[in-house]
């Protein structure tokens, strides 16, 4: 294994002395991956960028290291945690102690400890640096610490916890941060994740207010039947049920998801809690940032149409290279929205630097037109159903969003046997590359090769469309398969 330190300010370049143990690059260079710049297969990934807010270069440097089957740390679903007032509370659970009796000479009502892969300057605190790290695997980062003082006790609280960027290190800690991170390096600590016992009862997530969800009433209504004739209690959630989860051992999201959005923190606190979940969190990551599904199936020798990964300072020298017509897409686009169709550099150069406001990165790919766009969906790595949907009416995709009255092309239902071998081996080869969950996958055959346009991670099961073919069965084959995991998690 090779240790890679990505950093996205060349004045930080300064802070590490020469080691033979790591490499420092930086984050432009990481994303753009000229040459395979460092991208060994068994790389681990130090991201040190500045920021990791969501769409930030440093949110990228770890994804992409994702995709590349490296090994980053922070990992997005830790950069995301941090967000979390729950995060918070569970590490007052479980540190309260160690937190008194760390900080019990205090004499002041609040605290700041900076910590330094595990470390920090003040050896009395180290234990305590040392287990927030565990906890987190947060490089470089800083909690607040407030004492509450309530007439039974007084005891400390912590109000805050932050990444710490690199140029906020005071330049007297350099040689901390230096052996803490070759120190960290070599004895690779790893943090597992903890398990809970569950039962038997089946949530369903649904928002009755957006306008085009996965499934449709009726579908939804397939789904309740067949969980019922599985032996579970079924129940339909929504969106302000999230304290509720604690009532379930499984979830089923049948909402849109994204990241930035409350479908991933149902998805990821029902995982922490130990419910089966579909979608799992790390699918709604992956599936959901067409960067990463660019990476990951480049990486993996999977066709997809010539793509480049833009963002504001390589895009016009890579202009040249791309031909027209292109598409052009938001990293977290969905349901053909945030997908724009360029004809000319013009219309390149008008929406390029609109979808730049948005986001760090921006995806250009070459345009291919099919008739339909086949959907195969999968589950626990097999086929379950095959589609083609057709694009709209004088339209270039399956949706026009523009259109009212011929907003969607037509579908065809097709029995798995009837799909072509290549387009159904690629299907799967894909999925798999993200998980054993449920996902449908886009492709396009064209003169006998196959290309992969997306994975999602929560494809559409519509009442009369993809369960025109298998009907009941395709509900009941989704609800066996929560219920032989749950078998399996409590080792009957």
């Amino acid at each position: 294994m090779s240790f890679v330190v990505v950093i996205d300010k060349k004045a930080n370049k300064e802070i590490f002395k020469n080691s033979n143990l790591y490499q420092v690059i930086f984050a432009k260079d990481y994303i753009a991956n000229y040459d395979h710049v460092s991208c060994e297969e068994k790389n681990l990934v130090i991201n040190l960028c500045s920021s990791y807010r969501y769409q930030s270069m440093g949110y990228y440097v770890s994804l992409l290291a994702e995709a590349r089957n490296q090994k980053p740390i922070p990992e997005i679903l830790q950069i995301l945690d941090f967000k979390s007032i729950k995060l918070i509370r569970e590490i007052m659970n479980q540190l309260s102690n160690l937190i008194e009796k760390s900080l019990f000479s205090i004499v002041g009502s609040e605290f700041e400890l900076s910590i330094y892969f595990g470390k920090n300057i003040a050896l009395k605190y180290e234990k305590l640096a040392s287990e927030l790290f565990h906890l987190l695997k947060m490089p470089l980062f800083k909690v607040y610490f407030a004492k509450k003082i309530t007439k039974r006790k007084t005891f400390w609280m912590i109000q805050n916890i932050e990444p710490l960027s690199l140029e906020n290190i005071p330049v007297e800690h350099y040689d901390l941060v230096n052996s803490s991170l070759e120190e960290y390096l070599k004895l690779k600590r790893k943090y597992k994740t903890r398990r809970y016992r569950t039962h038997y009862d089946l949530a369903i997530l649904i928002n009755q207010n957006e306008k085009n969800p996965p499934s449709d009433p009726k579908a939804i209504k397939k789904f309740v039947e067949a969980g019922k004739n599985m032996g579970f209690k079924v129940e339909i959630i929504f969106p302000e049920d999230i304290d509720r989860l604690a009532e379930f051992d499984a979830l089923f999201i049948r909402e849109t998801t994204n990241v930035n959005h409350h479908t991933y923190k149902f998805s990821r606190l029902a995982e922490t809690m130990g419910l089966v979940v579909v979608d799992d969190p790390n699918s709604i990551l992956k599936c959901s940032n067409k960067v990463f599904l660019t990476e990951l199936l480049d990486q993996n020798k999977i066709r997809i149409p010539k793509t480049y990964i833009l963002f504001k300072n390589n895009y016009k020298q890579i202009l040249e290279s791309i031909t027209f017509p292109c598409v052009l897409k938001k990293p977290d686009s969905a349901f053909s929205m945030g997908v724009i169709k360029a004809t000319n550099q013009k219309e390149f150069l008008e929406n390029i630097e609109i979808l730049f406001k948005e986001s760090a990165i921006v995806i250009a790919q070459e345009f291919l037109f099919t008739e339909y766009d086949w959907r195969i969906g999968i589950l626990d790595g097999k086929p379950l159903y095959a589609c083609k949907y057709y694009m709209a009416k004088d339209h270039w995709q399956v949706i026009n969003w523009s259109s009212i009255k011929n907003r969607d092309g037509n579908t065809e239902t097709l029995p798995i046997r009837k799909v072509p071998k290549s387009v159904l081996h690629t299907a799967i080869m894909a999925s798999n590359l993200i998980g054993k969950g449920l996902y449908g996958v886009d492709l396009k055959e064209i003169k006998n090769k196959v290309y992969v346009i997306e994975i999602n991670d929560n494809p559409n099961i519509e009442y009369g469309v993809e369960d025109k073919y298998l009907k009941d069965k395709l509900y009941e084959t989704i609800m066996k398969y929560f219920y032989y995991r749950l078998i399996k998690n409590k080792n009957f």
